[in-house]
């Protein structure tokens, strides 16, 4: 299982490909993953944000953790397999990571209760009983998704709890991570790509990265020149991509990303389940002229 120490690189979050029909394209993720394994990530995000997690049904989820894992056994490559069990409901939350744990789950993301609007109380003992199930936890702050934001105070007490490994920290706001490295030794990921050099200046300890799908080599590089002291060359190669993450993001995720991953033939079409929809006509220009400098 993945531990504190072990919470750190780059983790890449794998989009869920489809058929035409909207059903599971296992060919094509086969085929994807694959091209990742070349790489050295340190894990994967299976049924994150990036998987399209709201339509995905845990059948779905089971059956793409099992295929990564076969696909491992294959490459002869292990690395961490994190699967996202988060909801607005704690039961329902217990009983997904239970269910991961038993697909094999080396870790848990579990993103703040949505919609509902809880208490940080009420996030507090959400996460307190999701730590107790015996998977590591790693928690995630979205408030741009969950309409709620966690406070400094908060997070701590959250991974002051003894199953929560490490964040994701996608709030948006360098002074989160610079005061949770501060008050806790445990691990946090960067979850907003714009902001990876800067968080890593931080203390965060590498960055769970959407981006990271097509930007896989340069991403690591810009980990591995920070993390053996070449700040400025880890900014120099971050600001190169900076552009390209900009336009990743410009409509909603992953539309951008599969709409490039199917470009690169990686994934064999851009298939998205409803209500997420294809990318703008103009989006598939501005991103056209980055397909000659990804990484995969």
């Amino acid at each position: 299982m993945l531990n504190e120490q072990n919470l750190k690189g780059i983790f890449v979050p794998v989009v869920t490909p489809f058929l035409a029909n909207e059903q599971l394209d296992i060919n094509s993720y086969r085929n994807y993953v694959s091209s990742l394994f070349v790489h050295d990530i340190q894990g994967l995000v299976v049924n994150g944000t990036t998987g399209e997690s709201p339509t995905v049904t845990w059948e779905e989820v089971a059956e793409l953790v099992s295929v990564t894992k076969d696909l491992m056994a294959e490459k002869g490559r292990r690395l961490p397999i994190v699967v996202g069990t988060g909801t607005n409901s704690t039961a329902s939350t217990v009983q997904r990571t239970e269910l991961a744990g038993h697909l094999g789950a080396d870790a848990v993301l579990v993103v703040v209760p949505y919609y509902s609007r809880p208490s940080q109380e009420g996030i507090l003992e959400h996460f307190r009983r999701v730590s107790q199930v015996g998977v590591p936890v790693i928690a995630y702050e979205i408030p741009a998704r969950t309409g709620v934001r966690l406070t400094i105070e908060t997070t701590r007490r959250i991974l002051d709890l003894d199953g929560v490994i490490g964040l994701k920290d996608s709030s948006g706001q360098i002074g989160f991570s610079s005061e949770l490295t501060r008050l806790s030794a445990k691990p946090i990921l960067c979850g907003e790509d714009l902001y990876f050099h800067a968080m890593l200046s931080q203390g965060a300890s590498g960055g769970m990265l959407a981006s990271a799908n097509v930007h896989t080599r340069s991403l690591i590089n810009v980990y591995q020149l920070f993390n053996t002291g070449s700040v400025t060359a880890a900014k120099q190669a971050f600001d190169l991509l900076v552009p390209c993450i900009q336009s990743l993001f410009q409509e909603s995720n992953p539309a951008p990303l599969k709409w490039l991953l199917a470009r690169q033939g990686l994934i064999a079409t851009d298939t998205l389940r409803s209500p997420m929809s294809p990318i703008s006509e103009g989006l598939k220009l501005t991103l056209e002229q980055w397909l000659p400098s990804l990484s995969n």
